[in-house]
């Protein structure tokens, strides 16, 4: 597999490509495609004071996957985790632990405590919430019915420095 370059600078292009990207992954509503993209946009027409950031995986000049991600207001230090996304063909090949690692790495330079991240309880989803598990995330909460009766949302948290009290 070629070399995975990174970047998180946001690029006119990227709206498009990340609406490429969710809808290849085939894990997102339709409705959902829409709030990606204005993610990207935002940060275009804002730059950092729209609060959102990027992290793009490149392989041969395409972007292959991205997380978007920002700060929770009210803290001092966490942060969410509000998008990853792998091409589908490129599933499964390390791309997503590779975007989500420079992520950590960037938060670890900002002193972050915590990185959030919620899904859905539905059966489609257990190769996410298996994800967040093998990539050091706790399991921390459940919330019954939140998307839709019988699909909870579960969230999950990533503790990033040894400061954080082991209760939080």
């Amino acid at each position: 597999m070629a070399s995975i370059n990174y970047r998180s600078e946001v690029l006119s292009s990227d709206p498009d490509t990340i609406e490429r990207l969710i809808r290849s992954s085939g894990f997102f509503y339709e409705n959902e495609i829409p709030v990606a993209r204005s993610l990207a946009e935002e940060t275009l027409q804002q730059g950092e004071k729209s609060g959102y950031k990027f992290i793009f995986a490149e392989q041969d000049g395409k972007t292959v996957g991205y997380a978007a991600y920002g700060f929770v207001d009210g803290t001092d230090a966490t942060y969410d985790l509000y998008w990853i996304a792998v091409d589908d063909s490129l599933r499964g090949k390390g791309i997503g632990k590779g975007i989500l690692l420079k992520l950590i790495q960037s938060l670890k330079e900002e002193n972050a405590r915590h990185l959030i991240a919620e899904t859905s309880s539905l059966k489609k989803y257990d190769p996410t919430r298996n994800f967040y598990l093998k990539t050091g995330f706790v399991q921390q909460a459940v919330l019954p019915d939140f998307y839709r009766l019988g699909d909870d949302k579960i969230f999950f948290v990533l503790k990033l420095n040894s400061l954080t009290p082991a209760n939080s």
